[in-house]
C-alpha cells in the first residue's frame, strides 16, 4: 500500500496540464471535507433535538445518505495523482528504469478502461432518475423527506469523469518516462520508500523542536 508519494513539476505542457487539473481536484476534495463536516453538524442537530426536545431532525438519514457520494467519490481525483489511495505495490517497488513504467502505463491503462464503463453505468443510472417533466425533475427521491435523489446520481459519473482526465494525464506522463527512460518523471506520483517517509518525519519533528 503506497503509503506517500511526490509530483515533479516543471514548464512542459504535461506539467502544465496536470497542475490545472490538480486545482479542480483540490476544490473537489475540499467539497468531500465540508460532506464530512455536514454529517458531524446533523449528527449533533439531530442528537441534540432527540434528547432535549424530543424531537430529532427530520429526515436525518436522508440528508446522510446524500451526503455519503461526496464523501465517497469527489476525493477519487485527488487521491489518484498524489499515489496515495490504496494500492498494492509489493511488486511494483522492486522494480525501476522503463519496466516500471511501462508496468505503471498498463495497469493505469485498465483502470482507466474501468472508470470508463463506470461513467456509462452511473451516467445512465442518473439517466434513469431525471426527467424534465416530472416534478423537481425527479423520477425517484429518498423516503423519508422525498429529496430528489438525481444531484446525488449526477455527481458520481462527475467525480468520475474527473479521475478518468487523471488517469489520462498519468498515461500521457507514464508514456513519457517510457520513451525518455526517465529517472524522475513529471505529472506522475513518486511513491516514496519506507526510509524516505521516516526521513521526512524526522525533519518534521526537528523543526518543531
Amino acid at each position: 500500500m503506497a503509503a506517500g508519494s511526490s509530483v515533479i513539476e516543471d514548464h512542459t505542457a504535461l506539467s502544465r496540464l496536470d497542475r490545472k487539473l490538480a486545482r479542480l481536484e483540490k476544490v473537489m476534495a475540499f467539497l468531500s471535507g465540508l460532506a464530512v463536516f455536514g454529517i458531524m453538524l446533523l449528527a449533533v442537530v439531530s442528537v441534540t433535538g432527540r434528547n432535549g426536545f424530543n424531537s430529532p431532525l427530520p429526515g436525518y438519514v436522508d440528508w446522510i445518505e446524500q451526503l455519503m457520494p461526496l464523501i465517497a467519490f469527489l476525493g477519487l481525483a485527488y487521491t489518484q495523482r498524489d499515489g496515495t489511495h490504496i494500492r498494492m505495490d509489493i511488486f511494483v517497488s522492486r522494480l525501476r528504469g522503463r519496466m516500471l513504467w511501462a508496468i505503471e502505463w498498463i495497469t493505469t491503462l485498465i483502470t482507466l478502461a474501468v472508470v470508463l464503463l463506470l461513467i456509462w453505468g452511473s451516467w445512465s443510472h442518473f439517466g434513469r432518475s431525471f426527467d424534465l417533466d416530472a416534478p423537481l425533475w425527479s423520477r425517484d427521491s429518498s423516503i423519508d423527506i422525498a429529496i430528489p435523489l438525481w444531484p446525488t446520481k449526477l455527481l458520481v459519473p462527475v467525480a468520475f469523469s474527473v479521475l478518468a482526465a487523471r488517469l489520462a494525464v498519468q498515461l500521457w506522463g507514464f508514456g513519457r518516462a517510457f520513451m525518455q527512460n526517465a529517472v524522475v518523471p513529471v505529472a506522475v506520483p513518486l511513491v516514496k520508500s519506507a526510509a524516505e517517509l521516516a526521513a521526512e518525519e524526522a525533519d518534521l519533528l526537528a523543526d518543531d523542536t
